[in-house]
């Protein structure tokens, strides 16, 4: 006749089996197997009763708890909502009166035997912690791995993602978003992949990779180039249009080391590894420059600069390139400038050497008629200004004396005329309540253009018929009532210049 086995061996067995079988702590077997018997006790007392069960992990006697929360008393004799696992304040006061709403009461019940029943009851919950506790501890191992690039094997394909086996029953999530263009894989292909992100769901935690982040393509070098991985060379920036091309800022402290040079590689093999792992994509190595003018040069590369104008005020630069090189400039579909555009944080407007040549005499026009009208000065004093820089009647008129004596032909008594007609105008303007600047002979000039409307848009700083030629639809309806094709019309009205022979 075989022996019964103690209740706290039955329990110890349980526990000690599966914690070794399955890697995780006994506390967390421990919880299922509570959460367990508070399923058995719902169905010897009914399953709307709420419930707890403690084991004691010393020796294995485990007490059961019904639980009842305290709820103010219903008007009118109405019942509650959840009988089952409700009792009114004043019931619950005539056991124990210093108990308040939002308290809970907890009645001792006679807890069920842990037999061969029960524990089969128990498995699937023991396996649902189990997996959840699994999916937990595999989060936990590649958090450390965050942002860095992993290896595996293509577990299963489906249409929307590829599921990647990465050993010790840990699994990721490669989107097909994420992949890069015309790649395809089968089940049992070696896959490379930067980890993403660790995501929580209903399902537990979720290892997401994916092969188009930029950081994928930093860590390749991190890799390939050694002096990156030393820390001797730094990626400063990167700019993506996965598996076609990209663009990569790098620098060094070390004045002896070439980083470009060292990126690209003997024969181009470095930049060639980078590039066969990703498909093909072509990569541009760009020298990073704290210049943000001198930078952008360098990641319009291989294009032929003319001339640059910055705007810091609107975080753009006016880029302007030989006719030949214009359209290499630009690249396929924008491509280049769009990338170089990310890679320096600035916008960068393209335009040929031409075109750039009769923008700036355009410029020049108008605010060598500003000067001359509002300062009422001659047009020779006007383009002495303009040459030395000056764009506006506020410099003219709070720029330091200094500066101002430092041009040739200005003395003292030429200095103090220009600064006082320029405090004038302003004072004037002041005076009238408008500071709204005055719009522009050339904007008032331009086809469709009434006063009134001229007025409006240069209330919002749209002055001259080339700050007008540059917005697009969406800005001059936030400024006016135009419609689509109005603003439109507009707009290739004060472009016409720029394509006029």
């Amino acid at each position: 006749m075989s022996k019964e086995i103690p209740q706290k061996q039955k329990i110890e067995m349980i526990v000690n089996s599966v914690s070794n079988e399955k890697g995780v702590s006994e506390d967390v077997i421990y919880e299922a197997l509570e959460a367990a018997l508070v399923s058995a006790t719902k169905k010897n007392h009914g399953a709307n009763i709420e419930a707890r069960v403690h084991i004691d992990r010393d020796t294995g006697e485990y007490d059961t708890f019904r639980i009842w929360h305290v709820v103010p008393d219903p008007e009118r004799n109405e019942p509650l909502e959840f009988p089952y696992s409700q009792i009114t304040v004043s019931a619950a006061q005539v056991e124990n009166p210093e108990l308040q709403v939002g308290d809970t009461v907890e009645e001792e019940l006679e807890s069920v035997e842990f037999g061969r029943i029960e524990a089969l009851n128990a498995k699937q919950v023991i396996i649902q912690k189990v997996r959840e506790a699994e999916r937990a501890k595999v989060a936990a191992d590649y958090s450390e791995k965050l942002h860095q690039l992993i290896n595996g094997v293509v577990k299963k394909v489906t249409r929307d993602n590829v599921i990647i086996d990465l050993g010790a029953n840990a699994e990721a999530l490669l989107k097909r978003e994420q992949c890069l263009p015309k790649e395809s894989f089968r089940p049992g292909d070696r896959v490379r992949a930067y980890l993403q992100s660790i995501e929580t769901d209903t399902r537990g935690p979720q290892i997401i990779l994916s092969r188009t982040d930029k950081g994928m393509l930093a860590e390749m070098f991190n890799i390939e180039v050694p002096e990156v991985g030393e820390g001797i060379i730094e990626i400063r920036a990167v700019a993506r249009d996965p598996g076609i091309r990209s663009k990569i800022a790098v620098r060094t402290n070390d004045g002896r080391m070439d980083p470009v040079g060292a990126c690209v590689g003997m024969r181009g093999a470095r930049v060639q590894a980078v590039s066969n792992e990703l498909g093909g994509e072509r990569v541009d190595i760009v020298l990073w420059d704290d210049n943000p003018a001198q930078f952008a040069m360098n990641a319009m590369s291989p294009a032929e600069i003319v001339s640059i104008v910055v705007d810091e005020e609107t975080n753009v630069m006016d880029i302007a390139v030989k006719d030949e090189y214009l359209s290499q400039a630009i690249g396929r579909g924008g491509q280049n400038v769009k990338l170089a555009s990310e890679l320096t944080g600035w916008t960068l407007n393209v335009v040929s050497a031409q075109e750039a040549e009769a923008k700036s005499e355009q410029e020049k026009s108008v605010l060598l008629q500003t000067f001359t009208e509002q300062l009422n000065i001659e047009q020779e004093v006007a383009e002495v200004l303009i040459a030395e820089g000056f764009t506006t009647i506020d410099e003219v008129a709070y720029v330091p004396v200094d500066e101002l004596l430092k041009i040739d032909g200005f003395d003292e008594e030429v200095v103090e005329a220009l600064r006082s007609r320029a405090k004038d105008v302003l004072l004037a303007q002041a005076i009238a309540g408008d500071d709204t600047p005055e719009p522009a002979a050339d904007l008032l000039a331009v086809e469709g253009i009434s006063e009134e409307l001229a007025r409006t848009l240069a209330s919002k700083n749209v002055i001259t018929r080339e700050d007008l030629a540059e917005l697009s639809i969406d800005d001059i309806k936030e400024i006016t009532e135009l419609t689509d094709d109005e603003a439109s019309k507009l707009i290739m009205a004060a472009r016409a210049h720029w394509f006029a022979e």
